[in-house]
């Protein structure tokens, strides 16, 4: 508001220096930057909040998650509640204790993780499925002379500076008629204390108030409110003293008269006034803030929600596929039996094996030259005597023939899978 009101050609890009987003009384983290800046530009936007959490690594090798602030609006005993009905229900696993072990000290939520267990891709389902990640709305809606209207971030300074304007004017018209009033009254007792001998025989003089009120008026041509404050004075304001009170409070009255109307006749001054009382609250309700901003969004993708394994991908002749944990194959010693890992059709065989992990990349070429691209983690996962899918669902074609050969790269595989 200070910098706007210094310069009101500032940008809203500029204006984000000032103030870099919201801050939440519960803290937590705003991701990413892109949703503050749609929501100043346009007046509404959408903000990923999500809960403070770290990881710790116990003596005995398992892993805590824990969680020291939450997105604003969240109830804690609403999402310890849900993240227990998820490990209920099996659609998280990893857990073995959950805790509340919030005190005075301030809010903690302790999530012990199975020691096989990954406890970043198990945060980052519990950011997905529980109110540890939530949206936050913004909508900018604000009556403008009495019609509800959207404003972005420049437009509602402008308007706010344009109501305080309004308040300070008003509030000076307020004590300059006040200022006046009392400084009318004091010109009366001043008048009253300079004749106060034959005011005294007027007032002795007179049969009732209402008399004595008007001789007053007519004979030192005071104002009603100046004789009545007369005749309301008490007979210890005939004092040298309070003479002296009177004298300077008249003083002070019209140094404050003149400043209060140098004001309403000066809009800078108006400006200079407002922003004496915003660094007054800024003095005042100066903390530092709460909420942190990320710069990057980090948007949850599949392979963050899905633990990294190493997996024996096999396509048969005719063009069946199929993705098999690595560790369904044991080393044989002599004379061992070894593993049937894929079931196949008759006439059918298994033409290529290669090993890779669950979040690389598969590359899949038609003899016409269409790539198509998918994680190892998309093909399906069978028990070993099972037969797998067809290539021809996995490339989106009408049929698949066979497949001519595979390799692999440095971040992909690639393997020519499907051909029509």
């Amino acid at each position: 508001m200070l910098a706007y009101s210094h310069n009101k050609e500032i940008t809203i890009q500029e204006l984000m220096d000032y103030i870099p987003g919201p801050d939440f009384p519960t803290a937590g983290l705003i991701m990413g930057r892109s949703g503050i800046r749609k929501a100043y530009q346009t007046g509404r936007g959408s903000i990923t909040l999500r809960a403070n959490v770290h990881i710790d690594q116990k003596a005995n090798g398992k892993e805590e998650i824990i969680v020291t602030e939450l997105p604003y609006q969240v109830n804690k005993a609403r999402l310890v509640e849900k993240i227990a009905e998820l490990v209920r229900e099996k659609k998280i696993e990893g857990i073995t204790d959950l805790r509340d072990e919030s005190a005075r000290q301030g809010m903690r939520i302790v999530i012990e993780v199975r020691k096989d267990a990954n406890a970043n891709v198990l945060l980052n389902n519990l950011y997905k499925l529980t109110a540890l990640q939530t949206t936050f709305g913004v909508n900018l809606l604000a009556l403008v002379n009495g019609q509800p209207k959207v404003l972005n971030l420049k437009q509602t300074l402008e308007h706010y500076l344009d109501h305080q304007v309004e308040v300070i004017r008003r509030r000076t018209q307020f004590d300059l008629n006040k200022a006046e009033a009392r400084a009318h009254i004091l010109e009366g007792l001043r008048i009253a204390l300079d004749h106060i001998d034959e005011i005294i025989a007027l007032i002795r003089a007179s049969e009732t108030a209402d008399i004595a009120r008007n001789g007053l008026m007519e004979n030192y041509e005071l104002s009603h409110e100046q004789a009545q404050a007369i005749l309301d004075m008490r007979l210890q304001r005939l004092t040298g003293l309070e003479r002296d009170k009177i004298e300077n409070e008249y003083d002070e009255l019209l140094a404050r008269i003149q400043e209060l109307r140098a004001i309403l006749a000066d809009d800078e001054k108006v400006l200079d006034l407002i922003r004496e009382e915003l660094l007054e609250v800024k003095e005042r309700f100066n903390d530092e803030r709460r909420t942190a901003i990320h710069a990057s969004e980090n948007v949850l993708e599949d392979e963050d929600l899905i633990p990294q394994q190493n997996v024996v991908i096999t396509v048969t002749h005719e063009g069946y596929i199929k993705r098999l944990p690595i560790t369904t194959y044991k080393s044989q010693r002599r004379g061992g039996r070894g593993i049937q890992g894929m079931g196949t059709n008759d006439g059918d065989f298994v033409e290529h094996l290669f090993t890779t992990n669950s979040h690389r990349t598969i590359l899949s070429l038609r003899i016409k030259g269409k790539c198509i691209v998918s994680k190892a983690m998309k093909f399906l996962t069978f028990r070993e005597r099972r037969k797998a899918f067809r290539s021809s669902t996995f490339c989106k074609l009408k049929k698949a023939k066979k497949s001519v050969r595979s390799f692999r790269s440095r971040n992909s595989v690639m393997t020519s899978t499907c051909s029509s």
